[in-house]
């Protein structure tokens, strides 16, 4: 397993972590990625999987980097900590390595919830202030009312058939040293971005090289700079599978070759897409939503 730095904190995060949005695989896949080197586990008030992610850290606390977030519904400051609290007593620890806000909420001020994120890493309840689905303009919004702490990652979606963050948020987060964690790196499944693979470039770099078609998109992923990725894998199979991702590199060319045949958004519809979330960020109310947590 290859490891990145997590922004300028000086903390390792394996190139492969684990995801666990919808994830229904027990202890034992978490605890055989562990053991692989995928130390980072990230899950959320909202994913319903904190308490698996506690039974699966336990004896090993010390290994892991351990990642939540926190759902819009709980910005305000106040709300926050104890969301903060909540997910500690779920997860079993006494502290979040890093902790994250789930998406941007234009219905409570940005300072308000920084505040109160800023408050957590003070009394040492978190250790670094991430972000997940921001946009530059949100980055910078959240980061200007941070006044002794940086903000270290955004967790976005990013995949071989979803690029959108190329046009200009990847290379802010270069520019910043904020660590791109890429949520869906496999999309909705390996047989999704076969669909938008007409001339199997996928499949055939991958016979090439004598690797799975999913270990070929995951290692185009974090092949970019300052990206790592959190498949979810329900087996321990799909777990080795995933970490074995990671300890090798795509060839340029072959990275070309997969960028060329496979399809994704362009500049105009990632630009709808975003006008759509603003649109419904101005709308949101948090008295609408309910955790899943």
């Amino acid at each position: 397993m290859n490891y990145k730095e997590l922004g300028q904190t000086g903390v390792s995060l394996p190139e492969v972590g684990l995801g666990t949005w919808e994830y229904k695989g027990g202890v034992a896949p978490l605890r055989r990625g562990i053991d692989l080197g995928a130390v980072l586990i990230d899950t959320a008030e909202a994913y319903g999987t904190e308490e698996i992610v506690g039974l699966a850290i336990s004896g090993v606390r010390d290994k892991v980097v351990l990642a939540t977030k926190v759902w819009p519904t709980h910005f305000r400051y106040r709300d926050l900590l104890q969301a903060a609290d909540n997910s500690l007593q779920r997860l079993r620890t006494d502290h979040i390595d890093l902790c994250q806000l789930h998406w941007p909420n234009a219905a409570v001020p940005i300072d308000e919830t920084m505040a109160a994120m800023q408050i957590l890493v003070d009394v040492g309840k978190v250790r670094f202030i991430g972000v997940c689905n921001f946009s530059v303009h949100d980055l910078k919004k959240a980061q200007a009312c941070l006044t002794k702490h940086r903000i270290v990652s955004n967790q976005v979606r990013y995949s071989l058939v979803e690029r959108r963050i190329e046009f200009s948020l990847l290379c802010y987060c270069w520019e910043k040293h904020i660590t791109v964690i890429a949520y869906s790196p496999l999309d909705r499944g390996i047989y999704h971005i076969r669909r938008k693979d007409p001339g199997r470039a996928l499949s055939r770099v991958a016979a090439e090289i004598g690797k799975t078609e999913a270990q070929v998109a995951l290692n185009w992923c974090i092949s970019k700079k300052g990206v790592i990725a959190i498949p979810k894998a329900d087996s321990i199979e799909h777990t080795v599978d995933n970490c074995h991702a990671s300890g090798w590199r795509l060839s340029p060319e072959q990275v070309r070759v997969l960028e060329r045949s496979i399809k994704s958004p362009g500049y105009i519809g990632a630009a709808l897409r975003g006008a759509a979330r603003r649109v419904l960020q101005r709308r949101y109310r948090p008295e609408s939503l309910s955790t899943k947590a």
